[in-house]
Order: C-alpha cells, then sequence, then structure tokens
C-alpha cells in the first residue's frame, strides 16, 4: 500500500493532482491509515497513468469518469472530441483568414470589410442564405422541393478559407441580408418574385423546381467543356421542363414568349458570382453552379428565339 506521496511520487505528478482526482472519484484509495491517511494498491497507479493520458488529450473530467466506468467506449468520446476540435479549428482558420483580409487593403476599404466581416458569426452559419431562397421562392412549393433547391443553391462556408472567400461570403450574407428586390408579392418578404412564379392559373412550380436540376446538370457539362450557348439536350431539357411546368406545349412561338419571360425576370446574377467566389479557392477553376448554368441556358434560349 502507497501513500498519497509515494503514488504522486511513481506516476511523477504533484501530490496535489493525486488529491484532485481522488476528491472527484476518478481514483479511489484502497484503504485508510490508522491515522486516517489515503492509501492506495499498485492498480491505482495505473489507473492514474490512465487519467492523465486522456486529460492530455483535453478530455473534460466528465468523460474521463465515464471511460474508466465503461459507461461509455472511448471511440465514441475520441469522435466527439474530434469533431470539437474540428469545429474550433475551422472557427481559428476562418478568423485568421479575416484578419489577413482586414490588413491587405486600404483604410477605406478596411472600414467596409470590418462591417460586412464583423456581421458573420465564426465559424460562419448559412441560416440567412437559406432563409433568403424561402423566402424568394414561389408559395405552396412541397418542403422536400425546397430543402432540395436550398440544398443546392447555398454554398457551404469552407473549412480554410483565403481572405477572398471570407469576403466573398460576408458580401453574400449582406446582400442577402439587405433587401435587393422591393416588389415582392409574398406577404411579409422584400424579395421580388420571378415573372414565371407568377404565371397565373395552371402552374405547377414542383414541375419546374424538380426538373430544373437535370437541366443544369447538362448545362453544366458544357459550361466544362468550354463551349458556347447553343441548341442541344440542355437547352430542349430546359424548355421542356418550363413547359410543363406552365401545360404549354415547346413550340417555336412558347420559347420566345419563355425568353421574355425569363428576360423580365429579377435577376440574381450578384448571388450566384459571390457564392462561386465561396465555394472556389483562389486560381481554382469556378464549377459550374446553378446560376451559371441558368445564365448559359437563357443566352441558349436568345439565340435560337430570335
Amino acid at each position: 500500500m502507497w501513500s498519497i506521496g509515494q503514488l504522486a511520487e511513481r506516476a511523477g505528478v504533484s501530490v496535489k493532482t493525486v488529491r484532485f482526482y481522488s476528491d472527484r472519484g476518478l481514483l479511489p484509495e484502497a484503504a485508510r491509515s490508522g491515522g486516517g491517511h489515503r492509501r492506495y494498491g499498485p492498480e491505482a497507479l495505473d489507473r492514474l497513468r490512465l487519467i492523465r493520458s486522456l486529460r492530455t488529450l483535453d478530455l473534460p473530467v466528465p468523460d474521463v469518469s465515464r471511460v474508466l466506468d465503461q459507461e461509455d467506449e472511448l471511440e465514441d468520446i475520441v469522435a466527439r472530441q474530434l469533431t470539437e476540435v474540428g469545429s474550433r479549428l475551422a472557427a481559428l482558420r476562418w478568423r485568421e483568414a479575416a484578419l489577413q483580409l482586414l490588413t491587405d487593403c486600404t483604410p477605406e476599404e478596411r472600414v467596409e470589410r470590418l462591417r460586412l466581416v464583423g456581421a458573420v458569426s465564426t465559424p460562419p452559419g448559412t441560416a440567412a442564405l437559406a432563409r433568403f431562397w424561402r423566402c424568394w421562392l414561389p408559395a405552396r412549393l412541397p418542403s422536400r422541393v425546397v430543402t432540395a433547391v436550398v440544398d443546392r443553391a447555398v454554398p457551404a462556408p469552407p473549412d480554410a478559407p483565403a481572405p477572398s472567400q471570407v469576403l466573398a461570403f460576408a458580401r453574400l450574407q449582406d446582400f442577402v441580408t439587405t433587401p435587393c428586390f422591393v416588389s415582392g408579392p409574398r406577404a411579409g418578404t422584400d424579395y421580388g418574385q420571378p415573372e414565371v412564379h407568377m404565371s397565373g392559373k395552371g402552374y405547377r412550380p414542383a414541375v419546374l423546381y424538380e426538373g430544373l436540376p437535370e437541366a443544369f446538370e447538362l448545362a453544366g457539362a458544357e459550361l466544362r467543356a468550354g463551349r458556347t450557348p447553343h441548341r442541344g439536350e440542355a437547352l430542349d431539357c430546359f424548355v421542356a421542363v418550363h413547359a410543363a411546368s406552365l401545360n404549354r406545349r415547346d413550340t417555336t412561338d412558347f420559347r420566345r414568349a419563355l425568353h421574355r419571360m425569363l428576360a423580365a425576370e429579377p435577376r440574381i446574377d450578384r448571388y450566384w458570382q459571390l457564392a462561386a467566389e465561396v465555394a472556389t479557392p483562389p486560381q481554382a477553376l469556378p464549377e459550374p453552379t446553378p446560376g451559371l448554368a441558368d445564365n448559359w441556358l437563357r443566352e441558349a434560349l436568345s439565340t435560337t428565339s430570335a
């Protein structure tokens, strides 16, 4: 049997450390001496070393206790700890990029950039972007369709952003929280609706938004290949989806009418431009976003419906 001092010496820690873990029930004593002093058996040394190893990983005392009592698997606790560390690292990387952003600019730019990045939480969230799309999309759209659109349209903040990506995200959040279209027909919103959303009786927005991803994917392949807008499968798919949503047939007259309808739509090109900057590291080629694909298809429509 060892005294508290002997155990501390063998473990290479202070008596205060042994007492701390003992008082919290992590290191049970084997007995007490006649004078009431704590006594520990040899197994306490292995347990104390395990405690120290777990604490070195920054595990909280309650988690250490659960591991020792086998209430939780060590693997699960380590996985949770990894998630927490990852979140803290992402926040630090974002803060570092934001600080770099504020150093590489003129005093006038610094004031504006500080306003923008100061409005973004660390790590940043995307609730404002999702809210923008939920307000902008047509009413009575099935929730599954809304969720799919929002998932495609809202860029995830990069874990290790460049300063330019931080600035783009801050500008994007500023864009969606500042009313950009002031004639919205939806009660309680300031977002204007495109003309296609106000097509009257018979309009089926779910058909449109369920079908557009296929057209965007086809147009994305054309964009990656560097092809200019032209007739073909992507445009035919795009027009067919619009025609089906409006209960119309794909004719020359319909294409002309669709071109006029889409040309009159309030544009959100700025949103897509900033979303592409958020998603694209410096020096990398931007991946086609739904917005870029939509622009390609509109231009293809304009060249074939003139």
